[in-house]
């Protein structure tokens, strides 16, 4: 614990990944679990692994501000359920992880906390919004980070960051608890907890910690325990999504995936999931016309940030929110045909492996600039968005460095459920 607040404070103050660091409280807890092994008692299978928790997942050991300035007493009088378990297990918090304001860009800058550095280039993103973790995680302040994962918010921060991001399948891992506000359909459906980690046998190790039925998230399911993955070990390989374009540097770390997979004993194929632009534009479109009513100036008691600000008006001028109530039934109905032909395509082909982000780690603020950028930042991404629209699990793992010393990386995507058969190929790669 000592050598992890040590980078923290070595560290943090010019990356900017922790809003708050627990130094005093965090010891404390290392202390009673040094006590606990030295009676001989179970400190837990996490025992003493310090954890960085994102500015939404609450903890009540400080304020879940989310981002947002309107937010900063909003300290809460319970954990989590993922928070509780995992501190329940011998994990312990360090900090919080810095995020965008509600997670609602790409990138992680609030005017509450300011702009998260990557390490690698201070020029590049972090991508977001979980890129506080991601920084804290890759840079040794935290073993584990908490994050989730609404549209890329776990997968596209480990890949600027060269660890790994886990997307759980929808209802796997308990999200927020739902109380008596009401909560947006594409919240219930896109958004899930997910785990930011250094290696895929840390994932493995956590995902079963935090898995499980949860009284208070309605979508949350009691699924079997993982176990060793017997299915088919056929991948189809979708190295450009959709034929429009991709950086050849990320390219080469989706054949060089391929190539591991296949040396392991995998059948590698060459293949396109059904329907995958109508996935994302689905995604996409569902998604603003959810944020302007849940992001509706009138019901907020504070302004979102500036970039917040920006972002959201112009991803909503491209997007087209549904504007009729019509529209969004038809909408939600198509998800339906979306994720049967996804269903059948996965029977006989399981997972899926592609790039994360189609372009390499862009410069900070990629995602403003107007609306050709809000297009250019949902093109490149359009394999990771899909996964949302469908609640598949995916993983994100890295794949080498490009010509300037940044990170590269590649996703795996599995069937609903499937985490079993994507973990299983993203240690062999």
């Amino acid at each position: 614990m000592d050598e992890h607040l040590r980078r923290a404070a070595d560290l943090n103050p010019r990356l900017n990944a922790l809003t708050t660091v627990f130094d005093d409280r965090a010891r404390r807890c290392a202390d009673e679990i040094d006590r606990a092994v030295a009676q001989g008692r179970d400190p837990g299978p996490l025992a003493g692994v310090p954890l960085s928790v994102k500015d939404n997942i609450d903890l009540t050991w400080s304020a879940t501000t989310e981002g947002w300035r309107g937010a900063v007493d909003a300290v809460p009088d319970r954990d989590a359920t993922v928070v509780a378990r995992l501190r329940a297990a011998g994990a312990v918090p360090v900090g919080r992880g810095n995020m965008s304001d509600f997670g609602m860009r790409w990138d992680t800058d609030n005017d509450l906390a300011g702009r998260t550095l990557n390490p690698f280039d201070p020029g590049r993103t972090t991508f977001g919004s979980s890129g506080g973790d991601a920084v804290a995680v890759a840079t040794g302040m935290a073993t584990i980070g908490l994050g989730n994962d609404f549209g890329g918010s776990v997968r596209l921060p480990a890949s600027a960051l060269g660890i790994c991001g886990l997307r759980p399948s929808l209802g796997r891992v308990p999200r927020a608890a739902a109380g008596a506000d009401p909560v947006g359909m594409t919240m219930q459906r896109f958004s899930v907890n997910g785990l930011l980690t250094r290696s895929v046998r840390d994932r493995r190790h956590v995902l079963p910690v935090v898995s499980g039925w949860d009284e208070r998230d309605p979508v949350s399911l009691d699924l079997p325990p993982l176990s060793a993955y017997d299915g088919p070990h056929r991948v189809a390989v979708v190295r450009d999504p959709l034929g429009w374009g991709i950086d050849p540097q990320v390219a080469a770390a989706v054949d060089r995936a391929a190539a591991s997979l296949r040396a392991a004993g995998w059948e590698v194929v060459a293949a396109e999931p059904p329907m995958l632009e109508e996935a994302a534009v689905l995604w996409r479109r569902l998604a603003v016309t959810d944020v302007a009513w849940s992001l509706d100036p009138a019901r907020l008691p504070q302004p979102l940030g500036r970039s917040a600000t920006r972002f959201l008006r112009d991803s909503t001028a491209v997007a087209r929110p549904y504007e009729s109530a019509a529209e969004l039934a038809q909408a939600w109905a198509q998800q339906a045909v979306v994720a049967a032909a996804w269903r059948r395509f996965q029977q006989e082909t399981p997972l899926v492996l592609g790039p994360v982000f189609t372009e390499r780690v862009p410069p900070v603020d990629f995602d403003l600039g107007g609306r050709e950028a809000a297009q250019a930042a949902w093109r490149a991404l359009r394999l990771v968005v899909a996964v949302n629209l469908l609640g598949l699990p995916a993983a994100a793992l890295p794949a080498g460095t490009d010509s300037d010393g940044m990170p590269l990386s590649v996703q795996l995507v599995g069937p609903l459920h499937g985490e079993a058969a994507v973990l299983a190929a993203a240690a062999d790669v």
